[in-house]
């Protein structure tokens, strides 16, 4: 074999040029020395990437390229594959060579629908006009999760709630760039108050599994995350298979409008962390993942401090539970695309099938739960299937938290009988705003479109919507009034879905952009809207480009008078 240096395409241009390196972009040795001590003794596994790339971006408010060759040095991974890891998140900021690096602070001012509605336009252009950009940076952002208190900013972490110019401006004079951690129930007032002993029984053999999997059949649970699906025949499909398996908590609560698994884990998280080790002890987990949203930095701050206080009151396992911060990119709700972020890659949805509960996580049968589903699943094995069961109305089962916002007088989280209509959301929510007047409402997120007010009599839970073209979802609603226009609250929606489309399909990728484009007119061409909408519906690989035509269809069946 010949020498190294005579081997063509190595260290020669092949035209007898002499090279005195490889081609590509060079680590440099500074560069490299500063990412070891950020990483630390941290294992250098593969799906640890997004958290890596988090360590950089934190410390150095950007990552430069110099980072990121250094951190593909470090990892043995392809530069590429660690750039387009990088770029797809929207919590990265990549600064080329012959780039400036973003200012100091960042100013994100959430667009979504609640938000837009309180006057969020408004506020962003007071702060791009009234601040020195190369002091602060103002950015526009999909939803925060905390719709009660719109208008929201974060100011760096710092989220600001019923934001003003002058609040921001009183903030930024005051250094709050971090997140506030509330006033929550942890692990000493948990089991103080019964938390953990169901587990004690279970792990000690006094209860069976098979009655924990019973009791929550019996009680009717189903998947709250917006699917719907039986939770204990979930549970009885993993628990089956062969071989390693695992779980995984999807907390990557993105849907505008929703903030119910925020209000509970930012309240009572251990009920959720029960849920998981109950979960992960029945199907045998091997390792279990909460995947959570970095809009969340206070839920993460929160579930950090009690993993640790679990570990070392010994109840769990040192690194059984870990934690993966998200880096902003909503298709991670979507549970293939979340476990493909989990290991380390972009949140690109897969083929189905096979489905996650066969070929998850690291190739291996995955359970995905929502978080609400685990706070449900802990309550049921400790009180009963009746805490939950006993609930309903108009012929439905159960309990429903509904994030409510918009034109309400008490917007937040109130858990109702399953089945109560859009009226009875109202009621429980202090009724209308001051001078509005009830017009239409979004049931369950953008992907569930909007119903007018006149069809205020449906009951609110699964399988009840589908015949009107909608679905509960998250149960993320919003309510619009008379001062609103319902077209407006349509293009608001796709332009979140043109923004957060992962791009891997065209039908998604090119139909959202179309729809923006399209909805603007005055006059809205209505057959070349439908045809857009049929294709996107029949060819998306998942369920937001599937899903992203209702709003637009649903204007056109109910308020045709406004396009």
């Amino acid at each position: 074999m010949a020498p190294l240096d005579d081997r063509p395409g190595v260290w020669k241009s092949g035209k007898g040029k002499g090279r005195r390196q490889p081609k590509g972009r060079q680590y440099d040795d500074a560069a490299l020395e500063d990412v070891r001590d950020l990483l630390g003794d941290r294992p250098r596994r593969r799906d640890l990437l997004i958290e890596f790339l988090h360590l950089i971006q934190d410390h150095h408010g950007h990552i430069s390229a110099r980072h990121l060759r250094a951190l593909a040095e470090e990892m043995r991974l392809a530069q590429a594959e660690v750039y387009e890891v990088a770029t797809f998140y929207a919590h990265f900021d990549v600064v080329k060579e012959d780039e400036a690096p973003p200012p100091a602070l960042t100013i994100r001012v959430c667009d979504s629908l609640s938000c837009e509605m309180a006057g969020s336009q408004a506020l962003r252009v007071a702060l791009e006009s009234g601040m020195d950009p190369s002091e602060v940076r103002v950015l526009r952002a999909p939803c925060m999760g905390r719709c009660d208190t719109a208008p929201v900013a974060e100011l760096g972490h710092n989220h600001v709630d019923h934001a003003t110019p002058e609040k921001i401006a009183a903030a930024i004079a005051a250094g709050e760039t971090h997140a506030v951690i509330p006033d929550y129930e942890d692990l000493a007032a948990y089991r103080a108050g019964g938390g953990y002993r169901a587990l004690a029984d279970i792990r000690s053999g006094k209860r069976s599994v098979e009655s924990v999997i019973k009791d929550v059949l019996e009680s009717g649970l189903r998947g709250l995350g917006g699917a719907g699906f039986p939770s204990g025949k979930k549970f009885d499909i993993v628990r089956a298979a062969e071989g390693e398996k695992y779980l995984a908590v999807n907390g990557d609560e993105g849907e505008p409008g929703t903030f119910k698994d925020r209000y509970y884990l930012e309240r009572t998280p251990h009920y959720m962390l029960e849920g998981i080790l109950l979960a992960g002890f029945g199907i045998g987990a091997t390792r279990c993942y909460i995947y959570m949203r970095d809009e969340y930095p206070a839920v993460l701050e929160i579930l950090r401090r009690e993993i640790a206080a679990l570990e070392e009151a010994g109840i769990a396992e040192p690194g059984y539970i870990e934690l993966r911060r998200g880096a902003g990119a909503y298709i991670c709700g979507e549970e293939s695309a979340m476990i493909e972020s989990i290991e380390g890659k972009r949140g690109l949805p897969r083929h189905r099938p096979p489905f996650v509960a066969q070929v998850g996580l690291f190739g291996r049968p995955t359970l995905v739960h929502n978080v609400e589903t685990l706070h449900w699943i802990a309550r049921i094995t400790r009180e009963g299937p009746e805490v939950y069961g006993n609930h309903g109305t108009n012929d439905r089962k159960g309990l429903r938290s509904y994030s409510i916002s918009g034109r309400v007088a008490k917007p937040g989280v109130y858990a109702l009988d399953a089945g109560s209509t859009i009226l009875d959301l109202i009621e429980a929510a202090g009724g209308m705003a001051p001078g509005h007047v009830f017009k239409a409402y979004q049931p369950g997120g953008p992907s569930s479109g909007l119903l007018p007010a006149s069809m205020g009599d449906i009951p609110l839970d699964f399988d009840t919507l589908q015949p009107h073209g909608t679905f509960i979802g998250s149960a993320a609603v919003v309510v619009l009034s008379d001062h609103d226009r319902a077209r407006d609250a349509a293009l608001n929606m796709l332009r979140f879905f043109e923004d957060e489309s992962c791009g891997q399909c065209t039908p998604c990728r090119t139909g959202c952009e179309k729809a923006v484009k399209l909805m603007q007119a005055e006059t809205w061409d209505q057959p070349l809207l439908e045809d857009l909408c049929q294709v996107m519906g029949d060819a998306s690989i998942c369920g937001l480009g599937q899903a992203a035509p209702n709003p637009i269809r649903l204007v056109i069946k109910h308020f045709g008078d406004e396009i």
